[in-house]
């Protein structure tokens, strides 16, 4: 049993090549090998997002506070808000972040394929994120 003590871990801010905005990122777990699973609370100011991205084997988000927005390559644009859960299958190019007026925190699940969880590409558009 391991128990991980609120504060045991910094925050850290949202790299700028990953991320638009204000975004903090507080690891929640990292599961030792052979398990896979990880899981990070991230909390996006008005406005922030991340880049578009894919994950091997899927992502979960959990939002826990505020208002937010989500895209998958091709599909419109959805709110999210606390309680709602949304899956990315594997491979599915995606974004996420803050409404334009409202912050955002969600708790983000994904597990690593061969030491990867994430394959970072370009910046959402201002036109993309405003549709």
């Amino acid at each position: 049993m391991e128990i991980r003590r609120v504060g045991s871990q910094p925050s850290g801010k949202g790299p700028s090549d990953y991320f638009t905005g204000t975004v903090r990122i507080d690891p929640l777990f990292e599961a030792a090998e052979p398990a896979r699973v990880a899981g990070a609370s991230v909390s996006f100011e008005p406005g922030a997002r991340t880049a578009w991205h894919t994950h091997p084997l899927g992502q979960t988000l959990i939002v826990t506070a505020g208002k937010g927005r989500v895209q998958r390559w091709g599909g419109p644009i959805e709110e999210i808000s606390p309680g709602d859960v949304v899956w990315f299958p594997p491979g599915e190019k995606h974004w996420h972040g803050a409404s334009p007026t409202t912050a955002m925190t969600h708790t983000a699940i994904q597990e690593r394929l061969d030491g990867k969880a994430v394959e970072w590409m370009e910046k959402v558009s201002e036109d993309q994120y405003n549709f």
